[in-house]
């Protein structure tokens, strides 16, 4: 009977989404880092699945809804864009030099350093798309022979940093227009920045959005580029 239950979609939604809701509780209580709301989660359901032997394979299939609704929550971003159509407007240049400079940057940090200490080039081409959103990171890696789940986790542990510093690095940088603190956030650590960029205003919600959209276009472009004049 409690097999049943623990094993039931209702309750492992049910339990995925009231991890989050104490997760944000409590990091918004003590700010500590380690204690952010999606590691904090995540890392609570894993050991979950591991203590009551429950396949992934099943959790996922039973949380499905809980995609439907992410899906649902990006294309809200679509709105958030709608509003700030007249600011998008007047810094399509801007924005066009700062995605390119954001997907070269990005790329050539992370794989010339990891090409600099000898890393294997499977592990190289797994990291190199660590700025965009999972899905369009895997999309870019698997077929250029990287390894899924490494790919996976450094996106989350990019995205996690982000919305954690990005917007005190922001700050202490002296970038304080919102547009810009938006762009930065979505370019460095796509959907989960873009969260963190939400919930700071809705320019740069929008602005956010627009950039972890033109980071994960331009980074397909650009790196197989990149790669060739670094390793």
């Amino acid at each position: 009977m409690i097999r049943s239950i623990i094993e039931s979609e209702l309750f492992l939604v049910t339990l995925t989404i009231g991890m989050f809701i104490l997760s944000g509780a409590l990091f918004r209580k003590t700010k500590l880092m380690l204690l952010h709301p999606v590691l904090l989660t995540a890392v609570a359901v894993i050991v979950f699945l591991s203590f009551a032997d429950i396949e992934y394979v099943h959790y996922k299939e039973s949380v499905k809804i809980l995609d439907f609704a992410l899906g649902l929550s990006v294309v809200a971003l679509g709105y958030l864009m709608y509003e700030q159509v007249e600011r998008l407007k007047s810094a399509a240049l801007p924005v066009l030099c700062a995605t390119i400079a954001g997907c070269v940057v990005g790329i050539a940090f992370v794989v010339g350093i990891a090409a600099m200490f000898g890393v294997e080039r499977d592990i190289i081409t797994s990291i190199a798309p660590k700025s965009v959103t999972v899905p369009i990171a895997i999309a870019i890696s698997e077929p250029r022979g990287g390894i899924v789940a490494v790919t996976s986790v450094v996106v989350f542990c990019t995205g996690i940093l982000g919305s954690i510093c990005g917007a005190k690095l922001l700050s202490v940088s002296g970038v304080n227009d919102p547009m810009a603190r938006g762009f930065a956030l979505g370019a460095a650590s796509h959907g989960i920045g873009t969260a963190r960029a939400i919930e700071l205003g809705a320019v740069e919600g929008a602005m956010s959005g627009l950039a972890m959209a033109l980071t994960g276009f331009g980074t397909a472009l650009l790196l197989p580029i990149v790669e060739k004049y670094l390793y």
